[in-house]
């Protein structure tokens, strides 16, 4: 029998509580019209690994739930199609210009049922028992969003370790996240492996489509901020897909969105005085931080101008002995300081 929809749960006091997962993985089929979770997959020239995601998704041992498609203006949209045709009767697929990921995941946002949302890239994979722990976790933690490990593979440095082992391995292997832990990066989530409460989603204003990027790591902050309780677990239930097709390139935009964010807190973001302090201590450490590991990385294909830039930039913000050497060096001796820094990341010296 297909369950029944639950209004808001109340507490004594009145509160909203979350959603009623208390009979998460009893097995509701898909068809069912009341699905406690909705997928949302945005699609963008994946039209070689959507099958073998969706295998994944239809795999799960919790089955209560619709999976939302949103071609997102892709290019390969005849190969896309046809890919996912053994599936259509069971996905909405929806169509739309390309506007960018933030705007394909609203699509399917407004077009979702489900009380909670799971958020699947096109090329990655869920382990059959993803939703189920998922739900367990939601339940058991009490928080509005979880986020579970993912293994990494295809073109990466990291392949073969989890996202939680490379980005925030002293972590314990569960816990809740606040919002400067996020800021600060000391801890960081996976989109494929969030699964949160569409209401909230809805409350904070959706994904950001002004940013083409990082509209996730965007996303997660507003929901801190909103009160949220967003929690991980070191769980490894997803593989991540890393198809980079230049890693220093990848690595360059990932610290450049991150910065974009950076300037929208301190822009638009409301804090009480204490609370900008605070922040802006940790963004101006953090923004030093990335500001170096930019130089850096435009030390690998010679754009010297740029290093130096970021090498000045990370130093005016807080003032350390490697930056000052870094941009010394770049202008001094750029050639000799590039082939020693390559020296060094190849044979895994590399800070």
């Amino acid at each position: 029998m297909a369950r029944q929809m639950k209004s808001p749960m109340t507490t004594s006091t009145g509160q909203y509580s979350g959603p009623d997962i208390s009979r998460a993985g009893a097995g509701v089929s898909h068809e069912s019209a009341d699905p406690l979770v909705s997928i949302v997959i945005p699609a963008y020239n994946v039209a070689p690994y959507i099958s073998e995601t969706l295998a994944t998704v239809f795999a799960q041992t919790f089955t209560g739930f619709e999976v939302i498609i949103v071609n997102d203006g892709s290019p390969d949209t005849e190969e896309f199609e046809h890919a996912i045709h053994p599936h259509r009767e069971r996905v909405c697929y929806l169509k739309q210009e390309n506007r960018g990921a933030s705007a394909a995941r609203n699509t399917g946002l407004r077009a979702a049922r489900g009380e909670l949302i799971a958020f699947l890239d096109a090329d990655d994979l869920w382990s059959p028992n993803y939703l189920e722990e998922q739900l367990k976790f939601i339940r058991e933690y009490g928080c509005d969003l979880a986020c579970a490990d993912a293994m990494i593979f295809g073109v990466s440095a990291d392949t073969g370790r989890s996202y939680m082992d490379s980005l925030m391995e002293a972590a314990p292997p569960e816990g809740r996240l606040t919002f400067l832990e996020l800021v600060n990066a000391d801890r960081s989530l996976i989109t494929s492996g969030v699964v949160v409460r569409r209401d909230l989603v809805l409350q904070v204003g959706l994904f950001d489509e002004a940013l083409r990027n990082a509209q996730d790591f965007d996303l997660w902050l507003r929901l801190a901020r909103h009160g949220a309780r967003l929690a991980y677990q070191r769980k490894v239930l997803l593989s991540y897909r890393s198809r980079a097709n230049s890693l220093s390139g990848d690595a360059i935009n990932s610290h450049q969105r991150e910065l974009r964010v950076f300037d929208k807190i301190e822009q638009s973001y409301e804090f009480t005085p204490a609370e900008r302090v605070e922040v802006a201590a940790v963004i101006r450490s953090r923004r030093a931080l990335l500001e170096y590991e930019l130089g850096k990385l435009f030390l690998v294909p010679g754009d010297f101008a740029r290093a130096r830039e970021s090498f000045a930039h990370a130093n005016s913000l807080q003032r350390s002995w490697k930056p000052r050497l870094a941009l010394w060096l770049t202008r001094i001796a750029p050639g000799l300081f590039r082939t020693l820094y390559l020296r060094r990341t190849q044979s895994g010296l590399a800070e």
